[in-house]
């Protein structure tokens, strides 16, 4: 008895709530509004909280609450885990609030939405890009900000995803025995990162496929391959002296010399 007692005062109180949020909304009292929308904030009910703030915003725009409530709609946004509606309001907020001492706070916090919606490495990098932008524009804008590490750390982070990315398209390539394609790939992905961590897979690639590209070339083009392939050879040597790569990758290109 005691237990469907508790609950009765539960739901009970379930529906006083609901019922008053409901009454709030479509009233016209902008201080219940406001103070509702604060404690609905305070306790992380961000969904309910955002559609008040809208209310008080569209109220009075220009007025200390209007900017509080905009401020937290970004806010709620993001913890919502909706970083598109959240990069829109923190960006917005940095426009119609020019003065404001949180401009730095949510320059850096859009910023950070367009991080968050940075997809996997396997996917589009478009807005990976787009994120690194956004933090060097933040870091541009506030160059002496105690968040520099974080943003310089943020940037590599993206940066290596994006490497991975033109990585995979490298051995992509080589996977489906498009040489030339492979071979054109891997210069390219190690002009752009000479001192990649993945730098001698690209480049044991690189000669492999170089190797199988002269044999599958017509007579007349094989002398010139062939010695491309001796070079791309003694530069991975070069490069990496002591690789386990080199034996096989030896193998292959002896029987050019051969």
């Amino acid at each position: 008895m005691r237990n469907n007692y508790i609950i009765y005062i539960i739901v009970c109180s379930f529906i006083t709530a609901c019922s008053n949020y409901n009454e709030v909304i479509k009233g016209d009292d902008y201080i219940k509004k406001f103070e509702l929308a604060n404690t609905l904030y305070d306790n992380e009910d961000f969904l309910k909280s955002i559609v008040l703030y809208e209310q008080i915003y569209q109220h009075a725009p220009k007025s200390g609450e209007g900017e509080l409530a905009y401020y937290r709609l970004g806010q709620s946004y993001y913890n919502a885990e909706d970083y598109y509606m959240a990069g829109y309001y923190f960006s917005s907020y940095v426009q119609r609030f020019p003065y404001s001492t949180k401009n730095e706070e949510l320059m850096f916090m859009a910023a950070m939405c367009k991080v968050k919606n940075s997809p996997e490495s396997s996917l589009d990098q478009t807005e990976t890009e787009e994120a690194i932008n956004a933090v060097q524009v933040f870091v541009d804008r506030y160059p002496n900000t105690r968040l520099m590490d974080s943003c310089n750390q943020i940037i590599d982070k993206l940066r290596f995803k994006i490497e991975s990315k033109e990585k995979s398209h490298v051995l992509l390539y080589s996977n489906t025995e498009r040489y030339r394609a492979a071979v054109t790939s891997a210069e390219i992905f190690l002009e752009k990162y000479p001192s990649s961590e993945y730098a001698e897979e690209v480049f044991a690639s690189m000669v492999k496929n170089s190797y199988y590209l002269t044999i599958n070339s017509i007579e007349r083009k094989k002398s010139t391959r062939i010695a491309e392939t001796n070079e791309r050879m003694r530069k991975f040597e070069a490069n990496f002296p002591d690789s386990d790569q080199t034996k096989g990758l030896n193998q292959l290109v002896n029987k050019l010399r051969n």
